[in-house]
């Protein structure tokens, strides 16, 4: 193993703390960074018992956590930096949920872009760092509504947070062109898995069939999305961190979609519910994208990745999670909450 360290930020965050899990499962050591303090242990993979042995995850000695507001304590993270030199930088943090950034829009820009651009002006004048690593979204490229598409499509956000996102990730594209800063970029499918957030619509959908209680459809569930588990997201993200050259872009898909409504119907079939006893169709949400399909033959051919986990398996790794922590979960919000 290289003498490769990991900065993570947004590490409380579903796909932030699997990365978490699957670097220190790697051998490297981690410091994660969220603006809240660690969330219940059944929304970190890194916590979790190994199944085989019941013991913690191998290198979990090799993790440490600060929580910090990248809003309002930049001089924290800086300094963090500092002191522990890491040679990657890997940020999963975002202001999140489409729905909600019409409501707030500049809460969405300030996070997104305005304090993103103040880290990164800082950590462009860091000689030890060596990569850092952009998840980004596809939602910059708006509706794929012309199929599958590479990671050179034209941008055409149709959101404020679509919008913040694209406008970050144009703002790094001129500071590796300008200063040769090591950004790279990710974008992946819908990513779902064990841990994942209440409110997303495999967990949700999982909670409702469990419980019984009804599920919100908006705009009927048509619109189509390809879904990814969340640990072939990490594997491709670890490899292309550590392999990849600054400057590009990966897409990170499976190569199957289907439409919402479809993936509720196939869950529902798999739990033994009827979907019409639990499905209520409510309406569109504003500036809601029909298709993000993404391409993702650039990342297969140059490092031979395939993703592993298909989504019938996915879905039974997600459903046992459900059904192990049901009386946990089914206690917490299954709404999102927005904190400013």
């Amino acid at each position: 193993m290289s003498n490769s360290s990991f900065l993570v930020i947004g590490s409380n965050s579903f796909s932030g703390a699997h990365f978490v899990a699957g670097a220190l499962a790697a051998g490297y050591r981690v410091w994660g960074v969220s603006r809240s303090a660690e969330p219940d242990p059944v929304f970190l993979p890194y916590r979790w018992p190994q199944p085989a042995t019941g013991e913690p995850l191998a290198g979990a000695h090799n993790f440490e956590f600060q929580a910090i507001d990248l809003n309002h304590q930049l001089d924290n993270l800086l300094e963090l930096v500092d002191r522990v030199q890491p040679t990657h930088v890997v940020n999963f943090a975002a202001q999140g949920m489409v729905a909600e950034s019409w409501l707030n829009p500049t809460h969405w820009y300030r996070t997104n872009v305005v304090s993103q651009v103040a880290l990164h002006d800082a950590l462009r004048q860091s000689p030890f760092l060596q990569k850092y690593v952009h998840v980004t979204t596809p939602e910059v490229y708006g509706s794929t509504d012309g199929g599958w598409i590479k990671e050179h499509n034209q941008f055409a956000p149709s959101t404020p947070y679509a919008v913040s996102r694209a406008a970050c990730d144009l703002h790094l594209l001129s500071f590796h062109k300008a200063y040769g800063f090591p950004v790279l970029f990710t974008r992946a499918a819908n990513v779902y898995g064990p841990g994942q957030q209440l409110y997303r619509i495999i967990p949700r959908t999982l909670l409702s069939v469990r419980s019984g209680k009804p599920l919100q459809l908006h705009g009927g569930g048509h619109s189509v999305r390809a879904f990814i588990h969340i640990a072939d997201v990490v594997a491709a993200t670890l490899q292309l961190a550590l392999e990849a050259e600054p400057g590009e872009c990966y897409h990170l898909s499976s190569l199957e979609a289907l439409s919402i409504r479809e993936l509720v119907q196939h869950i529902c079939i798999k739990a033994g519910v009827d979907f019409e006893a639990i499905v209520q169709e409510g309406d569109e949400r504003l500036g809601k994208d029909q298709s993000y399909l993404l391409d993702s033959s650039k990342v297969r051919e140059r490092f031979g990745w395939q993703d592993q986990i298909s989504l019938d398996a996915g879905l039974d790794k997600t459903l046992g999670w459900v059904e192990n922590h049901f009386d946990q979960l089914r206690q917490l919000p299954w709404h999102y909450i927005h904190m400013a």
